[in-house]
């Protein structure tokens, strides 16, 4: 929505996204009214109006916003390299962007059943890109015979979810380091499709 002159949009509009993300990862969407955000921000109830159309608008605009983050992150890994090294790159990359994210990772999977039919399509079509990116690099390598892979397609989600399934348990600050786990998850991924 338009602005007036001299607002703060680009101070609140951010805040807006924030609170919204930490409620709705904290107490689940369906649980946290416009009221709370508001109170979390610090503005009157009908301020919030002039940054999203209602609270389901602003679960879109939240995960939309995450996968926008996710491939263009990805976008900008050129393809490069053997299929190994490709899927290397990929299993590194995911460890890293959604360990970085915790409450985006967490509402974008938990909160998807909240979305309006179009809304998840949307989600929908753009977590299919990014699979895509996964499966491409699989299928390079099956042709090449060094994975050996099936079904491509069921590799590439059950590889997702193993990925981002580190969402659940790691904690910043615990016996690991971010660097560790990703060794670690690099050579499950590489031992679960390795001709």
């Amino acid at each position: 929505m338009a602005r007036t002159a001299g607002s703060h949009s680009d101070i609140t509009g951010p805040k807006v996204r924030a609170a919204a993300l930490t409620l709705f990862a904290r107490h689940g969407y369906a649980a946290v009214s416009m009221r709370q955000i508001a109170a979390e921000v610090g503005v009157q109830v009908g301020a919030l109006y002039n940054y999203t159309a209602d609270k389901q608008a602003l679960l879109f605009s939240l995960l939309k916003g995450h996968m926008d983050d996710l491939l263009a992150a990805r976008a900008a890994m050129p393809p490069t390299g053997t299929p190994m090294a490709r899927l290397e790159a990929f299993t590194r990359f995911h460890i890293r962007f959604h360990l970085e994210r915790p409450e985006a990772v967490f509402i974008s999977y938990m909160e998807l059943r909240n979305l309006t039919p179009a809304h998840f399509k949307a989600i929908e079509d753009l977590r299919r890109q990014y699979e895509t990116a996964l499966e491409d690099i699989l299928k390079d390598g099956h042709a090449a015979g060094v994975f050996a892979v099936p079904d491509t397609k069921i590799a590439t989600l059950g590889l997702i979810a193993m990925l981002t399934g580190v969402n659940t348990w790691y904690r910043t600050g615990g016996r690991l380091s971010q660097d560790q786990v990703a060794e670690i998850y690099w050579d499950m991924t590489r031992k679960a499709v390795a001709a």
